[in-house]
């Protein structure tokens, strides 16, 4: 379980790949602290660390997670979004995020404010339902608050410090990104489907914006 509060920006140092498969070997500051098995949140996929070579971790995306998510498209000296799993002490800042990608977004649009920007997404339809406004969402492991929402779309605002120390300041129109939807909405949409006689996601909709 993660938080979507980003720990650190990382660099790939090396990737191999292994058929459909990808090792990536991640440079961090905190790579000393880790261990094999511990769970890292690699751009919002929680991988498992392999090995341990300070100052970089090896971590797999097998081939369902390079389908599912915008990790096959790394290479070395791209920059990640990391964050190790909460501990049972450790304060939850942003949202549960489970580090368990629903799918891929593309950005649309990025406009500058004063001193932030707000960033248009576009989503798959099988995600809609689950974004409403105020609601949120990880965008790259980043936990973001959604501000508007259209048909195939919605929109966040990044402040200074998200810009700062996420690689969501770095992104660019076109860049695909990682979507992880809220985790109560998708459990919540899956009990109205077993009894509900109206569309489970009109009704998800309605409860998620009161």
């Amino acid at each position: 379980m993660f938080t979507g509060i980003i720990e650190e920006v990382g660099e790939v140092a090396k990737v191999e790949r292994k058929g459909m498969a990808a090792l990536l070997a991640i440079r961090t500051s905190f790579a000393r602290e880790l261990r094999s098995g511990d769970s890292v949140s690699v751009n919002g996929v929680c991988l498992t660390v392999l090995a341990v070579q300070p100052p970089t971790f090896w971590v797999e995306a097998v081939e369902e997670t390079i389908a599912r998510t915008n990790l096959g498209f790394l290479k070395a000296g791209d920059r990640v979004n990391l964050e190790r799993a909460l501990s049972a002490s450790g304060r939850l800042g942003g949202h549960f995020v489970q580090g368990h990608v629903d799918g891929t977004g593309v950005i649309a649009q990025i406009v500058p404010r004063l001193r932030s920007k707000v960033m248009r997404i576009r989503c798959p339809q099988e995600l809609m339902p689950y974004i409403v406004p105020k609601g949120s969402i990880a965008v790259d492991g980043v936990s973001l608050t959604v501000v508007e929402v259209g048909a195939d779309w919605f929109t966040v605002s990044l402040i200074p410090f998200t810009l700062e120390h996420t690689t969501l300041g770095l992104r660019k129109v076109g860049d695909v990104v990682n979507l992880e939807v809220d985790i109560l909405a998708k459990y919540v949409r899956h009990l109205l489907k077993g009894w509900a006689n109206e569309d489970p996601d009109a009704v998800l909709k309605r409860l998620l914006a009161e």
